[in-house]
This record gives C-alpha cells, sequence and structure tokens, in this order.
C-alpha cells in the first residue's frame, strides 16, 4: 500500500491539533508504515449512552477521515463494555447502566452518524466488551499492579476531591484503566480525544509501555464552543449544531453564531483546506467584509458536509427568502452615527438610536437577541457596524433604522 510522504503527512495531521504527545514519536511511526506499507491503527473511544452527534464531537472524528485519507486504520470504538456497568466518574451518583439491546440500538444510531463523515468500508467498528468481559479476576487485579494511586490522582477533578475530602470509589480509579487497556488490546499506534480526555489517553499510553507494546502517540484536539459562544459545544446546553439536523436548522444556526467563532467553525467544523482557511483569515481582518457574508458561506458547507451541495443550495434559497419575506416599515427613519471611522462600536448605535437609554442596556440587549443587522441576529457586543448607507437594523421588536455616518 502506498501512503503520501511521512512529512506530508504530519503537516495534515498537525493542523488545527492542540498537543501530539510526542510528536518526534508520531514521525517514525508515520516512516516505518511509509517504508513497510503497512497501515497504523488509529483509534477514539466513545460513550455509548450518548449517540447523538454535533459539529463538537466531529472536532476529533474529521481528524479520524484525515487519518482514514491518508491510508491508515480508523478504529471507531464504542465502551459498550462501561455502558453496560455504569459510570459514576465525576458524578454524585453512577449512571444507569445500560443493557446490551440499549447498546445495540445506540451503537447503530453511531453509524447512521459517522458515515456522513468516515468512510463506511474502511472504518473498523469495535467494542470494548470483546477484551473486557472475557478477563478474569486475576487479569483485572494484574491490570491494577501496573499504574499506582499516586498517578491516578494526577488527574484534576480526582486530585480536587480528594483535596476536598470528597469521596473517590475504587470503581472510579478503575475507569481509567479500563478505558487505557483499549489501546492495549487494540495495539493502538494513535489516540485521538479533546483536550479533556488528555489524562485517560496518557494512561492508555502508560500501559502499552508496561505490557512490552511501543506506547501509542496521543493527539488532542480543541473543545468546539457552542453557538452562544461561551460554553463548550452541548446538546444539554441547547447550543449546539447536530449533524443528523435537517438542513434548514444546521444553515440557520450557523448563521445565529458569534462572529467571534467564525474563523474557529471554518477551521475545526469544516473539511476546507489551508489556502481557503487563510483566505477567510484576510477576510476576517479587512474592514470592507461583512461577517455575515462568510457565516452564510459556513453555513453552505457545513450542509453540504453532512447532506450534499443540493441540500446546502436549497437550505441557503429558503434562509435568504425566509428573511426576505420580513416586514420592514416602507418608511424606515436615518440613524446617521458622527464617527471619524467607517465603522461604529454596536452597542453604541443601538444606544444612540434612543430605543435603551445607555450602551450598558445596549449591549444586554445584543446579548439577548435583540438586534439583527440586514435580517440576522448579531450576538457579538464587539460587532463593529459598518457605516454604509442602506443597512437596515432592528432593535427590539419593532423598531428600525437605516443606518449611515454623518
Amino acid at each position: 500500500m502506498s501512503f503520501p510522504k511521512p512529512q506530508e503527512q504530519l503537516e495534515q495531521i498537525r493542523r488545527g491539533a492542540v498537543e501530539i504527545i510526542r510528536e518526534s514519536e508520531l514521525f517514525e511511526k508515520l516512516e516505518r508504515s511509509y517504508k513497510r506499507g503497512e497501515p497504523l491503527i488509529v483509534k477514539e473511544g466513545f460513550d455509548p449512552t450518548a449517540p447523538d452527534l454535533h459539529i463538537g464531537h466531529m472536532v476529533t472524528i474529521n481528524k479520524l477521515k484525515t487519518f482514514q485519507e491518508l491510508g491508515h486504520t480508523v478504529v471507531f470504538l464504542i465502551g459498550d463494555f462501561t455502558g453496560m456497568i455504569g459510570d459514576p466518574s465525576g458524578r454524585t451518583a453512577t449512571r444507569k447502566p445500560l443493557n446490551r439491546e440499549e447498546i445495540q440500538e445506540n451503537a447503530e444510531t453511531y453509524k447512521r452518524q459517522i458515515f456522513k463523515v468516515l468512510d463506511s468500508h474502511k472504518t473498523v467498528i469495535d467494542f470494548n466488551s470483546r477484551w473486557s468481559t472475557p478477563m478474569r479476576f486475576e487479569d483485572v487485579l494484574a491490570l491494577t499492579s501496573h499504574y499506582t494511586v499516586a498517578r491516578i490522582l494526577e488527574r484534576d477533578d480526582f486530585s480536587k476531591r480528594y483535596q476536598e475530602g470528597r469521596p473517590i470509589s475504587v470503581l472510579e480509579f478503575m475507569y481509567p484503566l479500563v478505558q487505557g487497556y483499549d489501546s492495549v488490546a487494540l495495539r493502538a499506534d494513535v489516540e485521538l480525544g479533546g483536550t479533556d480526555q488528555k489524562f485517560n489517553l496518557l494512561v492508555g499510553r502508560d500501559l502499552q509501555r508496561e505490557y512490552g507494546q511501543e506506547p501509542q502517540v496521543v493527539i488532542t484536539m480543541p473543545l468546539l464552543v457552542g453557538t452562544d459562544g461561551v460554553e463548550k459545544m452541548s446538546k444539554s446546553l441547547g447550543n449546539y449544531i447536530g449533524i443528523c439536523e435537517e438542513p434548514e436548522q444546521i444553515y440557520g444556526k450557523a448563521m445565529s453564531i458569534p462572529d467571534m467563532l467564525i474563523h474557529d467553525y471554518f477551521r475545526l467544523g469544516t473539511d476546507i483546506d489551508a489556502a481557503e482557511l487563510k483566505d477567510i483569515e484576510k477576510q476576517l481582518q479587512s474592514p470592507d467584509v461583512n461577517p455575515m457574508n462568510l457565516k452564510k458561506r459556513l453555513a453552505w458547507k457545513l450542509v453540504k458536509l453532512y447532506y450534499d451541495a443540493g441540500a446546502a443550495d436549497a437550505a441557503q434559497e429558503g434562509f435568504e427568502k425566509q428573511f426576505s419575506k420580513r416586514q420592514i416599515p416602507d418608511e424606515v427613519p436615518e440613524l446617521l452615527i458622527d464617527s471619524s471611522d467607517d465603522k461604529a462600536w454596536l452597542p453604541h448605535v443601538v444606544a444612540a438610536s434612543g430605543v435603551v437609554a445607555s450602551s450598558s442596556a445596549a449591549q444586554r440587549l445584543i446579548r439577548q437577541g435583540g438586534v439583527k443587522i440586514a435580517g440576522e441576529t448579531v450576538t457579538d457586543i464587539d460587532y463593529q457596524l459598518p457605516l454604509r448607507d442602506g443597512i437596515i437594523i432592528k432593535i427590539g421588536k419593532k423598531h428600525y433604522f437605516k443606518v449611515g455616518k454623518k
């Protein structure tokens, strides 16, 4: 099997990664793989209790796709063993265990979603019950002998709870070992995960060394901020874009993100190449480019990624029709802003309208989604509004202004 040259592979793998532990080892693995024509085994583990994926999950899955396109073997590992006994880690109560039927149902849901991105013919779906269930008690004790309590307590949440005198069960101590043993069972060369998973990924690396294997390389990826621009993307917080949502929903949610997230969503949530990303960076720095046009480009790309170009075109057309039909009064008063620049701070513009009493009140209204520019909600209080004749701004439920420069 032929692969791209190791350095070319490394450059693609680096993109978007927070940390590669260790990059020199990864390069050695890529060189050996290249010379022998043998693919690396690249794994990522997933919790079967929450099978609904959003684009935050896709940050690592897109990196799996990169490895797959480079010719390596991708293992999508479902943690069904832990799902069937209940995972108490970081919780006040043990999570309700799942039965085999629920695990299988959730696994099928995963498959329908991940194959929107990964190649179904080249992806290995595996379950950690395959090796965890047959383990005897003496095997479990042998596993525990390869790690110390002191090392386990290095994990942030364990360390804090220990210092605060809060209880930590032995079962919780076992979870990093069970997850780490997955890498031993699969003889993984590389494991991916979010930055919040770094400790568990490193346990897998340590255990491989203890079991006489070459340790895996750990690659951590950023956690994507949700559409609110504040918290990590999460379904429970409602700040997510689900990859199986209807195209119109994906498009509309992408249009609602704060301007400051545009670059990260392109970089981490889409499959654009480096040249296109540089073009987007350049446009974001230009005062002549309306960020909303970039959001439309982003929304279109997200829909295309999880559906196709036709669905993306239809979602964009529907979005534009929806907003063009919104009723705007025939006579819109002018709001002329005195500024030496061709832009103005949005809270200042809103306050100048007289609808609110101050810039601080304007900022609250903006954060609450009460300001629309050219039909698009803007929640970024740092937004600089271009002072071009004809831009319509809606403040609150019924106040429209045509903004210009004095």
